[in-house]
């Protein structure tokens, strides 16, 4: 059985879920994590009695050897980890350039930058040991040089990334370093048959109030699920959404 770890999953409406419970209907052992063990443990409940293989994880990306501790419980488990999706962010202060805070932009960088490059990293020896390990970086369009429709705001890439009114200038430079470090993977693991790929789910219907505005979480999921399970020889360092490349 293929086993999938889903960082960032302990919210029942939230994406990391929704993308544990597509990947678990296809046979896929998943594992639920966040910070904090009940916070997924209950949901990972819910997919097992819903006929899902899956189990939960403490996993914090902002503790390296918490992170540690939990690639020590998937190898005694499992032996190896064939799908790594890096679902986990964090968006800290709305704030242009002018006006961000810079303890807030720190931890924006080193979360959704520096924690998942780490997690990836001590994660790494389980998915060579796959034979076809799978890495998701979800991102975003926002994080664009030039997406027409990121999601966001009906203007295309991060120079005009906002969410309503409130620009999000730290949040999207965090997103498109994660697509550069897409590329970087994608070149250094290639001989491992290793696939990487960065995808943005669009705007998503994730808190309560976004629904009028925002796609359904399972459509928004179906993408990176796709992208998790992708056969060998597929595309590798690219950005897509709804399985379609986009420009970044």
């Amino acid at each position: 059985m293929r086993t999938a770890l889903i960082t960032g999953s302990g919210r029942r409406e939230g994406l990391g879920f929704e993308t544990a419970r597509q990947l678990g209907t296809q046979g896929i052992h998943v594992i639920l994590s966040a910070r904090r063990s009940e916070q997924v443990e209950p949901l990972a409940t819910e997919l097992v009695d819903q006929g899902i293989e899956a189990s939960a994880l403490k996993l914090d990306l902002l503790d390296p050897a918490g992170v540690a501790t939990a690639v020590q419980r998937v190898e005694a488990q499992f032996g190896k980890l064939d799908i790594l999706v890096n679902n986990a962010a964090m968006l800290v202060g709305p704030a242009g350039v002018a006006d961000k805070d810079m303890d807030e932009l720190l931890l924006e960088f080193q979360t959704n930058v520096v924690g998942t490059w780490s997690v990836t990293q001590q994660f790494l020896p389980l998915l060579v040991a796959s034979g076809h390990g799978r890495i998701v970086n979800v991102s975003s369009g926002a994080g664009s040089f030039w997406d027409p429709d990121h999601g966001l705001v009906n203007h295309p890439g991060f120079a005009m990334a906002r969410f309503g009114d409130m620009p999000i200038t730290a949040y999207a430079l965090t997103k498109t370093a994660l697509n550069g470090l897409t590329i970087k993977m994608a070149k250094d693991l290639e001989s491992d048959n290793i696939l990487v790929n960065s995808v943005c789910p669009g705007l998503t219907a994730t808190h309560p109030g976004t629904e009028g505005f925002a796609r359904p979480v399972a459509d928004s999921a179906k993408g990176i699920a796709w992208a998790a399970t992708l056969p060998d020889g597929g595309p590798t360092g690219l950005f897509f959404r709804d399985e379609k490349q986009l420009p970044w």
